[in-house]
């Protein structure tokens, strides 16, 4: 007969008894348990976001892929997961490829021009003497760019100005596609074995928090799928409002621009970047009308998304005000790097369900008692 210890799903074994732990054993346990979780997460640490990636993707799709399974369960062992995975990588990451493709071919073009800059200067454009305070800035790029010395002191001034960046960034891609291919991998397992994770969670949330650990994880994966639904469904609309406007306008290499708009639309304000380079391409063919209409378009069209629209499908799962979504968002970033996107949202989600219970705004376990509400009045 097979060992009840043996089973490895969650949930199908229980001590008979609650184990009998001296208070040395119970200190040195937990040295032991803290000791092996630093030592795990420094051992992952590199992988770190490329498994935090991978989770948001599984914990975003998985309602979808809930029904998916429901009407086809035979394909839960391989071609479902499989299919989820190669959506995110249609989706996701071969656009990005696409754009890193494209500004790499052009990277060479811009090393001709910046060694051809380096050798005899870059001679100050006629329009900076019809610009406010031109005469100013024109002196000013006669000193710093019109002459090989003026190049090679901005060159030292500026970080990441000397020869050689790109090697290292070709390094960094090189890795940044490594953690790509570990995300694709762990979003197919988590896909996979999702029933069995979800459950493992609940159940360590339950033993290490209570009924308030369930909440707050619940909490936390509305944040992250409310969170995901505003990027990429606004991000989509911006690419494609935006795209069109380029097409219209005459920008050369319009749909690569949409994309890398709806791209960098993740980003607050990261969509600028793009309107900026298309606005500067059609300035630069002599098409000064329509670059002030796409720059003005792509402004509004980027401050209605970050601060009207993306909140409202945040804050629908989330229960976030606008402001608290928004600061969520840009803290995030600036915390924890991209991930911050989808991480920032959660954490203040989950903060504010804490506070509304200990407030009493809402029902949960961390509510206050009638003497407290009392003592609290009387106050």
């Amino acid at each position: 007969m097979q060992n009840k210890a043996e089973s490895t799903a969650p949930g199908t074994w229980m001590a008979p008894a609650p184990h009998r732990w001296s208070r040395g054993q119970s200190i040195a346990g937990i040295a032991a348990i803290v000791a092996l979780v630093l030592a795990g997460l420094w051992t992952l640490h590199a992988f770190l976001p490329a498994l935090g990636w991978g989770s948001i993707f599984a914990i975003s799709l998985w309602p979808i892929y809930q029904r998916c399974a429901r009407r086809w369960p035979a394909g839960q062992a391989l071609l479902l997961p499989a299919c989820f995975t190669l959506f995110i990588l249609m989706v996701f990451v071969i656009p990005l490829v696409m754009v890193v493709a494209a500004v790499a071919h052009e990277s060479a073009g811009a090393a001709q021009w910046l060694a051809a800059a380096r050798a005899q200067g870059v001679p100050a454009p006629a329009l900076l003497h019809h610009l406010p305070y031109g005469d100013a800035l024109a002196a000013w790029w006669q000193s710093a760019l019109s002459t090989p010395e003026g190049i090679s002191r901005l060159s030292h001034a500026v970080p990441g100005f000397q020869v050689g960046t790109g090697e290292r960034v070709l390094g960094g891609l090189a890795h940044r596609l490594l953690l790509v291919g570990f995300m694709l991998l762990a979003l197919f397992f988590l896909l996979r074995d999702g029933r069995a994770v979800a459950r493992a969670m609940d159940i360590a949330s339950q033993r290490a928090f209570g009924e308030a650990g369930g909440r707050v994880a619940r909490q936390a994966v509305q944040a992250i799928r409310g969170t995901v639904n505003g990027l990429v469904i606004v991000g989509f609309g911006e690419g494609l409002i935006l795209g069109g406007a380029y097409g219209l306008a005459g920008a050369s290499h319009a749909a690569l621009l949409g994309l890398l708009t709806g791209l960098l639309s993740a980003i607050p304000f990261g969509a600028l970047v793009a309107v900026a380079l298309a606005a500067g391409m059609l300035a630069a063919n002599g098409q000064i009308v329509a670059a002030v209409v796409v720059a003005t378009l792509g402004m509004a069209v980027v401050f209605v998304a970050d601060h009207f629209v993306r909140p409202v499908f945040i804050g629908e799962a989330t229960r976030l005000p606008f402001l608290w979504v928004l600061l969520g968002i840009l803290g995030g970033i600036e915390a924890w790097g991209l991930i911050g996107l989808v991480v920032g949202p959660a954490v203040v989600a989950v903060a504010m369900l804490l506070w509304r219970e200990w407030v009493g705004a809402q029902e949960g376990p961390l509510n206050p008692t009638a003497e407290d509400v009392i003592e609290a009045d009387a106050a």
